[in-house]
């Protein structure tokens, strides 16, 4: 039996009051991005503030249910990145509470907002979908205020390009005015200059008044009445003074919504089906009777029909026809009608085909776009859940809190859903692939992902260690690690530095003599690298007595000694002598060639680089053997 206990209520506080604020900074992040998409249809369009009011809160109404699953991931990361980070959630596990006992609380939560948000995408989100849609149609529609700017070409007005060179902000007016006139086509252009000018709204804005001083008037005339010629004439005309009259809607009209009946976005999942399936109807119907008249076109009076063709075959007086011969035996005159006729029949029938298979295609696309909203009601409620089950165990594997590496996990798990969601969709979408396996393609890739984080963390796996990921980067490039001997606070035992100072020296001539021994700076041979393996022990050893003696001299209070310490690189012991640890991956790489190369190379970088170390080794241990003496 579920029974609530503290820990439950605990972990659902930290947890609310985190979804809380990341819900609205998800949700204010995903409107400026849909923002920012129709910034063109808003900008100097003259809005009044309760349109502008109705298009932002829409907007909020149907960013809702995207917002939701990126909320959850976030705050659920964080959450237990706090709980991880502060050590509540090794306390909480000591306490022989398991991680899915911890999650049990935040599981109920998440099938809660689960189901609210498919009740709010089935109800509320398709309604505030029709309403921003049948906005942002009314703001593409409207005419802009005549905001006009100064130095570059005005398009704003219908069937004008209006350029000012300045304006008087103080008494409206408009100097150095060029005006292109753009109608139906290129032979009855205008281009109209002027000195100056002004532009007014007439009372019920639906028309603009322009009045020009001093300026010329260029048109072209129409071409029909003078025919055919090359040169089209056009007429000049200079004016003191000119008055046009243009269109101008200024006023903002909703558009009808019942002009939006195929917008899929719009409808809950009710109507989704029963619009599928009247749509399924229509559009087999009409198939139907595209393969009729298909079939009657093979059975028309003016053809053969197959009945009599094969009678005609099986007389005897049966011959093969030579369509060459009869077409050779025509006039010009008969062979270039049946080359017309012929073609006049192709070309009919490739239109009516092109027809066909545009109103084909378009119920298809209609089809398809409502299947993919019906789909998109459950896998964007699924993926509430799923988010939950990679970002509770992230936060308490990673167990880094606050809003830095959970921010930066959730942007690229949120990324990496969206490419695999958007490329379902647009594949979907152009009939590619089937919609099920397009809108289903994130989850069936996320869920699994979602199972391996879970276990992992219910196992206290260390597979997500940054550190660990760190060194194992930083071997496999090469890459040197930095000692760090740092002075302690309390000292519990003195070196003994007449020892350590006896062992170095040892040390010293430990590495003359591997060095006269392994003659490094040469070329390893590539045989023994690859397929004939020898151990190097001797430098195993070496690193294993000065790291003794490291570890010592880290008591001292001596800061050059501790100066010196820091000198010392960490060897690679085994990096020189073969790529990899099991005999059999050497083989393979050195059969394969190009592999083989590089890895020679390697080792050879390798060896080089201990010749190196050993003569670092061999100034330090002189430099602090000769600091011991003094401390003796």
């Amino acid at each position: 039996m579920f029974r609530i206990k503290k820990l439950d209520i605990f972990i659902t506080r930290q947890f609310l009051l985190l979804f809380v604020g990341t819900f609205f900074i998800c949700l204010f992040v995903l409107m400026m991005q849909f923002l920012w998409m129709y910034v063109d249809d808003l900008i100097g369009k003259g809005l009044t503030l309760d349109v502008l009011g109705q298009f932002f809160w829409y907007m909020s109404l149907m960013m809702v249910p995207q917002a939701l699953p990126l909320a959850i991931l976030l705050s659920s990361l964080i959450s237990f990145g706090n709980l991880g980070e502060s050590s509540e959630l090794t306390a909480i596990k000591s306490a022989g509470i398991s991680l899915m006992q911890t999650f049990r609380s935040l599981i109920v939560i998440t099938i809660l907002i689960m189901g609210a948000s498919f009740v709010f995408q089935n109800n509320i989100g398709p309604k505030a979908n029709q309403k921003i849609t049948q906005l942002l149609i009314s703001m593409k529609q409207k005419s802009p205020e005549l905001e006009i700017p100064e130095g570059i070409f005005y398009d704003g007005i219908p069937n004008c390009n209006l350029y000012v060179q300045k304006k008087d902000l103080k008494t409206g007016k408009l100097y150095g005015i060029m005006i292109y006139r753009m109608t139906q086509s290129y032979e009855d252009q205008a281009i109209i200059l002027a000195d100056s000018g002004m532009l007014q709204s007439t009372e019920e804005k639906k028309h603009l008044v322009l009045n020009l001083w001093s300026g010329e008037w260029f048109e072209n005339m129409e071409s029909s009445e003078f025919g055919n010629t090359a040169a089209i004439p056009y007429r000049r005309e200079t004016f003191a003074k000119k008055r046009i009259i243009l269109d101008f809607d200024g006023d903002f009209s909703l558009t009808d919504a019942a002009d939006l009946s195929n917008n899929s976005k719009g409808k809950s999942l009710a109507e989704l089906r029963r619009d599928v399936d009247s749509m399924s109807i229509r559009y087999d119907s009409i198939g139907k009777v595209f393969m009729a008249d298909a079939r009657m076109s093979y059975y028309r009076k003016d053809l053969i029909s197959k009945k009599d063709s094969l009678k005609a075959l099986t007389t005897e007086k049966a011959q093969t026809l030579n369509f060459d011969s009869l077409y050779n035996k025509l006039s010009d005159a008969q062979k270039l009608a049946a080359v017309n006729g012929a073609l006049n029949k192709v070309q009919a029938e490739v239109t009516d085909l092109e027809f066909k298979k545009m109103v084909t295609s378009d119920g298809d696309w209609l089809i398809r776009r409502h299947r993919i909203e019906e789909y998109s009601k459950f896998t964007l409620a699924l993926s509430c859940l799923i988010f939950f089950f990679i970002g509770a165990p992230l936060g308490a594997i990673i167990r880094k809190g606050g809003l830095g590496i959970p921010i930066i996990v959730s942007v690229l798990v949120f990324i990496f859903y969206f490419i695999l969601d958007n490329t379902g969709y647009r594949m979907s979408r152009e009939g590619i692939w089937a919609v099920w396996f397009g809108k289903g393609l994130s989850s069936a890739v996320l869920i699994p992902i979602a199972i391996f984080v879970t276990y992992k963390a219910n196992n206290d796996s260390m597979v997500f260690n940054l550190d660990l990921w760190k060194d194992l980067f930083m071997r496999m490039l090469g890459l040197r690690i930095k000692r760090h001997v740092y002075g302690k606070e309390v000292i519990i035992q003195e070196p003994r530095y007449a020892e350590d100072a006896e062992r170095l020296s040892v040390i010293s001539k430990n590495v003359v003599n591997y060095s006269r021994v392994h003659n490094l700076k040469s070329a390893p041979n590539a045989i023994k690298l690859f397929f004939k393996y020898e151990p190097d022990h001797e430098i195993e050893r070496i690193s294993e007595e000065l790291e003794a003696v490291i570890e010592d001299l880290s008591n001292t209070r001596d800061n050059r000694i501790l100066t010196e310490l820091n000198n010392y690189p960490i060897l690679a012991v085994k990096a020189h002598t073969r790529p990899f640890e099991r005999s059999w991956m050497n083989v393979v790489a050195g059969i394969f060639l190009p592999t083989g190369i590089f890895f020679y190379f390697r080792m050879w970088g390798f060896r080089l680089r201990l010749f190196k170390d050993l003569r670092v080794i061999r100034q330090t241990n002189a430099n602090i053997i000769s600091r011991t003496k003094a401390l003796i």
